[in-house]
């Protein structure tokens, strides 16, 4: 039997549209037997499993925490444990950059898969990933709405083709708040560097909960951020400040989970 789990993803962090993104205490398993039987060809686990070993005469039994369609990357979390387990089964220990490589136009963006591969919170561009820390400066807080899904394409089709030079210059000093922030460790930096004007201003109307937590943050938060696409939003704080129950107060009609950063990826 083979086992392996992969976590959940938030995507993006603010200013780090497509390119930023880090792994959740939040996990899917996967329990690969061989049991003689077929596997579904179609499902995104096994369609990335055969791309290291043939899925055939495997039975696949998924264990599935995380959310669907919330931006806490789903999608990413099941490619992940299929890679990983292929890569067990054809006894090749590939390391996050190869399995990001084969399975990314699985996902279509690296920013969740490098997360849900590597752990902790990681930077990509052109297939590349940087691990830059085990942790956040702030601990997350997902807020995440029980009756809402946002279709990844739906949401990146709202984007513009452009946006003013102001925004652009205003969402470029972010990231590189953030990725100071990330690496330092530094808790007042992270709190600058959340906020963006390159993708959250066009997704609003698709995850009002956003604007909510802003207007009023609790005491002990850093700063709010979409989580990839939404509808969720990450809430950053400094931990053991009790914002979780402030959020459950102010958003029954909610699920508000208190994470962690994971430090590893999937395994």
């Amino acid at each position: 039997m083979i086992h392996v789990r992969a976590p959940a993803t938030t995507a993006n962090l603010g200013a780090g549209f497509d390119c930023a993104g880090a792994a959740l205490d939040l996990w899917n398993e996967l329990e690969l037997h061989e049991d003689g039987g077929e596997a579904e060809a179609g499902h995104l686990a096994v369609r990335a499993f055969a791309r290291l070993a043939p899925p055939d005469g495997f039975g696949f039994a998924f264990t599935e925490r995380i959310p669907r369609a919330r931006g806490l990357g789903s999608s990413a979390a099941t490619i992940a444990l299929g890679l990983v387990a292929g890569a067990a089964a054809a006894g090749r220990a590939a390391d996050p950059e190869e399995l990001l490589a084969l399975g990314l136009d699985l996902e279509g963006h690296a920013d969740n898969l490098a997360a849900a591969l590597a752990g902790g919170v990681c930077l990509t561009w052109e297939g590349q990933v940087v691990r830059i820390a085990d942790d956040a400066p702030g601990t997350p807080i997902a807020v995440v709405p029980r009756d809402a899904t946002v279709d990844t394409q739906a949401a990146r089709a709202a984007l513009p083709q452009s946006v003013p030079h102001r925004d652009a210059a205003f969402s470029v000093a972010r990231a590189a708040l953030l990725g100071v922030a990330i690496a330092s460790g530094s808790a007042e930096l992270f709190a600058a560097a959340a906020d963006d004007r390159l993708h959250e201003p066009y997704r609003a109307s698709q995850a009002p909960v956003l604007v909510s937590v802003r207007e009023q943050l609790p005491v002990g938060a850093l700063g709010a951020t979409l989580s990839g696409s939404g509808p969720t939003v990450i809430a950053w704080v400094s931990r053991g400040s009790g914002c979780a129950e402030v959020l459950r107060s102010r958003f029954p009609e909610h699920e508000v989970l208190p994470l962690d950063v994971a430090p590893r990826g999937a395994l």
